[in-house]
């Protein structure tokens, strides 16, 4: 009896069942990453907004009582003068002359007042330093996110509490104040009037015109007399010359010192005025500045040449000249708001060596104001009363002291408050647990008039009202700051699942075939996964927590159930680690060290781009030398890898506003065009050599188009000649041809088509890329970043033939069978981690090479005058990406041909991709600033925004680039001997 035909059949149906299954596991596998990429996407995406959260909460909270002093207002009316800009030391040392340029407020300081230094917190910016001076706090972090020059909340200041205030100044700075404020007089000069290129003195003058036109209407205008003639009064002139000065012409410059002097002689004749005017001495004088000037023209940061601003006061309420003393000097080492020390030395230059210095917190300006006044002191203000500058006996300065006390503990009791309302449990501030016994013990040291105590006490409370403001700005830093950790670090766990049980042969060892997976557990654990949800949420709605906190918590809660689903094969990996030789480990812990390494390298390159240089030249020393001892024949690889390293390593030294040259831009495209032929050269040379077997075309004879590198190369060296072309006739016409824009536009589109017809061997489709983005990416180069370029593709093409080496070299020296996966790649193996380790060094010196992605210093404008002069905001935008991701996409294409040169899954790199972003993005997430200049604010949040993104950024650019790198073949060893048999 046959039975070849049943047996046959049995056979085939065993091979179309195994066909099906791969078939059906391959098509699970494929929506199960996609579902892993969109949650991914969502994951960052929510996880990004929690800087909002943590970071930028408003420290303003409504609902307190104002708290007026118990105590007669020393002054009736007070004058606040704010030189915008004014640097302490300019102000307070000696021209070069040897002479003072403030002598009247110099003559204030030795004969009717005090004087000292208040020390500004970053951001020093204008509308922040005025912030402090006149409402008491510091600005809003949260500001930085939605513009600063509007008021992104209501604030109280001593303008609300006054009767009324007058005010002239800057349109940037008044209107904050007193633009809502109805008890209040002002007037602004227009933004024209802001001329960088005049000086800027005139608008000094401007507010002290419109002071003195103010007094003069008086005479003519009873209700004005009368209102003048009333207490509790303000008047605020807003001097913006030093500012403008110091931006246009450095504060070195005489026009700036010059303004030193103007500022000096509007504060003596303010003063002259208002003496003339009032006859009552009842007038308190505070001059300041809200920032300094650093030595190049500008501000923000926090150098003393802008956290130094000088501070005089003078009048009524304050207290005259005090001569120093040694007993004035005690060990103090508490630091001011910009981390100066208290008792800093004064430089003898001033000249004020024998006058007590008084140095204050930018803040504590307004509390003086309030005092001086008989004023409540700004409901949200921070600042501690400098009773140092006031005339007050021992009964008055504890009641003042007591009354700036209650103050800042409103705010305080209010924020507790507020979130006892909405939580089911809070975690009191203890030091503060018995406040009110606290208040009633002052109160007695006050009747029984034992003032020293009381004040000492009133003091203590201060500091702990302060402390429990920082406690509940931050109460709910560490339950987010946790939610997040745990989330990314759940989301790096269950991708690195994702990856040993799709792309490695891990479940094949791990797993006998009796062991079957139990899925009744597995929906065990999701039951018990989404029920926490729930009660979670609950918790969170009956606390009426945010939106996103809900958010926060259900997705990490979520990705630690799908971890934990997977118990069992975490079970199999523990016992599978348990049986593995100590070599293993060792392998193991030393990749995940040099890995952690690398990123944190690439962490600290995002401040130093110098990193990136040491980087190239220690990988010029290393991997050549690796190869020129594996190579089992002589090869010239080495050394092409040293050079193109050496080479790359340069740029980053270079500075980031690229200087426009175009010699440097036509040598690129030399360097392009070189680089494009030696390449050629290379593959119709060693077709037949077993080494480069990988890396030549499979049939050169059959190009779809026999003469694309010809074109290609022609299309290179048109681009550069449009660039000396266009370049010229616009400098000398200052206007482009409509022909030069036609060409430049033709030229840049045509070339990138032409990769999509050349041959499909991995070298030949490469080198059409590089030649086929070159000409669009020289048309929008001004200076070095067009020989960037070709250093950069150099660099590539070296990373190409070191990992083309350690296939050879590991081919070579093993002979066991590699483990295969269903399609033609091999599995991921520990080793591989090198692959995505060396994209993410390319990818990030794709951001550095030429500048800063995430800087206005790489958006030179001039880089697209080649395709469009008209201003168009978004073409001209739409150009610059475009340059900017040329970088990105050769990277990317390298990166896919690697993946199929060495036979590894492309996506299953992806995956490790996105786990080495989001070790940085940890890194990142715990590096965001809310204190500092704008700049440092703003990169902390961009470099944490860039990290965030790039599981979206990647993924993008490898869908744009797979149109030209997924028909790249590669030959191996094997196919190589059977052709030449």
């Amino acid at each position: 009896m046959r039975t070849d035909g049943i047996l046959g059949a049995g056979k085939r149906d065993g091979r179309r069942s195994a066909i099906n299954t791969a078939r059906n596991k391959q098509k699970w596998l494929s929506r199960k990453e996609k579902w892993l990429v969109a949650l991914g996407v969502v994951l960052h995406a929510v996880y990004m907004l929690s800087i909002f959260d943590i970071y930028f909460k408003t420290p303003i909270v409504h609902g307190m009582d104002p708290v007026p002093p118990r105590i007669g207002a020393p002054a009736k009316r007070l004058v606040l003068l704010v030189a915008d800009g004014l640097r302490a030391d300019k102000f307070y040392e000696p021209d070069s002359e040897g002479g003072y340029r403030a002598p009247f407020l110099r003559n204030i300081i030795r004969k009717k007042g005090r004087w000292g230094v208040s020390h500004a917190r970053p951001p020093t910016e204008s509308r922040p330093g005025h912030v402090a001076i006149i409402a008491g706090f510091y600005e809003d972090p949260s500001a930085v996110t939605k513009g600063w020059k509007a008021n992104p909340v209501e604030f109280d200041s001593v303008f609300n509490q006054s009767r009324h205030t007058f005010s002239y100044g800057s349109p940037d700075i008044v209107p904050i104040f007193c633009g809502a404020l109805p008890h209040s007089t002002w007037n602004s000069y227009p933004h024209e009037f802001e001329d960088f290129a005049t000086d800027a003195s005139f608008l000094d003058e401007w507010s002290f015109d419109q002071f003195q036109n103010l007094l003069n209407s008086s005479n003519k205008d009873p209700k004005l007399k009368q209102l003048l003639e009333q207490d509790k009064l303000v008047v605020f002139l807003h001097l913006l010359g030093c500012d403008s000065n110091g931006h246009a012409h450095k504060p070195f410059s005489s026009i700036y010192l010059n303004n030193v002097k103007v500022v000096d002689k509007i504060a003596e004749k303010v003063y002259n005025l208002v003496q003339d005017y009032f006859k009552d001495n009842q007038t308190a004088y505070i001059f300041t500045a809200d920032h300094g000037m650093s030595d190049k023209g500008s501000h923000g940061d926090g150098h003393p040449t802008n956290t130094d601003t000088p501070l005089v006061a003078w009048g009524a309420g304050v207290g005259n000249p005090l001569p120093i003393s040694r007993s004035d000097h005690h060990e103090n080492t508490a630091r001011f708001i910009d981390d100066h020390l208290h008792d800093t030395e004064t430089p003898s230059e001033w000249g004020l060596s024998g006058m007590t210095r008084l140095d204050v917190n930018q803040a504590d300006i307004a509390p003086l104001m309030s005092t001086l006044l008989g004023l409540p002191c700004p409901v949200n203000s921070v600042g501690n009363l400098p009773l140092q500058y006031m005339n007050l006996n021992k009964a008055e300065e504890v009641e003042a002291v007591l009354a700036n006390t209650k103050q800042i503990l409103n705010q305080f009791l209010r924020k507790s408050q507020l979130k006892q309302s909405t939580s089911l449990y809070i975690k009191p501030f203890k030091p503060l647990a018995s406040y009110s016994s606290l208040l009633r013990e002052i109160e007695q040291l006050i009747s029984l008039k034992e003032y020293e105590t009381a004040m000492k006490l009133s003091e203590q409370l201060r500091s702990l009202a302060l402390q429990g403001l920082h406690y509940f700005q931050t109460y709910d830093w560490l339950m987010l700051m946790t939610v997040i950790t745990l989330g990314y670090v759940g989301w790096m766990i269950y991708v690195i699942l994702h990856v040993l049980q799709s792309y490695t042969s891990l479940p094949a060892n791990i797993f006998s075939k009796e062991q079957v997976p139990n899925p009744r557990s597995t929906v065990k654990i999701h039951l018990l996964g989404g029920l926490l949800m729930g009660v979670a949420c609950t918790l969170l709605l009956v606390e009426k927590s945010p939106p996103l906190y809900h958010a926060y918590v259900v997705m990490t809660m979520f990705l630690w159930t799908q971890i934990f689903s997977e118990y069992q094969f975490l079970k199999a990996f523990c016992r599978y680690l348990c049986g593995r030789v100590n070599d293993y480990y060792l392998k193991l812990i030393a990749t995940g060290v040099f890995s952690v390494i690398i990123l944190e390298l690439l962490v600290k390159s995002f401040t130093d781009r110098k990193l990136y240089t040491w980087c190239f030249l220690t990988t010029g020393i290393s991997v050549p030398f690796y190869l020129y001892r594996s190579l089992p024949m002589r090869s010239g690889v080495p050394f092409f890898v040293w050079l193109a390293c050496w080479f790359l390593s340069v740029f980053t030294l270079m500075p980031p506003q690229i200087p426009e040259n175009t010699l440097l831009v036509v040598a690129g495209a030399v360097i392009i065009i070189t680089i494009g032929i030696v390449l050629r050269y290379v593959e119709s040379h060693a077709k037949d050599n077993r080494y480069w077997v990988s890396l030549v075309a499979q049939d050169s004879k059959k190009l779809k188009f026999p003469l694309l590198f010809h074109l290609q190369i022609l299309l290179v060296g048109l681009a550069s000649l449009m660039v000396w072309l266009s370049t010229t006739h616009r400098t000398e016409k200052q206007e482009l041809l409509v022909l030069h824009q036609l060409v430049n536009w033709s030229i840049a589109g045509f070339s990138m088509i032409l990769p999509l017809f050349s041959a499909t061997g991995l070298l030949s489709r490469l080198t059409s890329i590089f030649l086929g983005v070159a000409p669009p990416f020289l048309l929008l180069s001004i200076g070095y970043e067009a020989v960037f370029y070709g250093a950069l593709s150099l660099a590539l093409i070296a990373w190409i033939l070191a990992e083309n080496a350690y296939l050879h070299i590991s081919k070579f020296r093993s002979s066991a069978p590699v483990k295969s996966m269903e399609d033609d790649n091999r599995c991921l193996e520990l080793s591989d981690m090198r692959i995505p380790l060396t994209f993410m060094v390319f990818f990030n010196i794709a951001f550095f090479g030429t500048g800063n992605f995430a800087s206005i210093a790489s958006f030179e404008i001039s880089s697209v005058y080649r395709f469009i002069t008209i201003f168009s905001p978004f073409l001209m935008a739409a150009l610059l990406i475009f340059k900017l991701l040329i970088p990105f996409i050769l990277v990317i294409c390298a990166f896919s041909a690697i993946t199929k040169l060495v036979q590894v899954p492309l996506l299953g790199c992806y995956f490790l991709v996105i786990l080495c972003s989001d070790v940085m993005t940890i890194h990142f997430f715990f590096l965001v600033q809310n204190k500092g200049s704008w700049m440092e604010i703003g990169n902390s949040i961009s470099h944490f925004g860039i990290m965030s993104a790039q599981v979206v950024f990647v993924l993008m650019l490898f869908a744009v680039t797979n149109v030209f790198t997924k028909d790249i073949q590669v030959r191996s060893a094997q196919q190589f001997s059977r052709k030449k048999m």
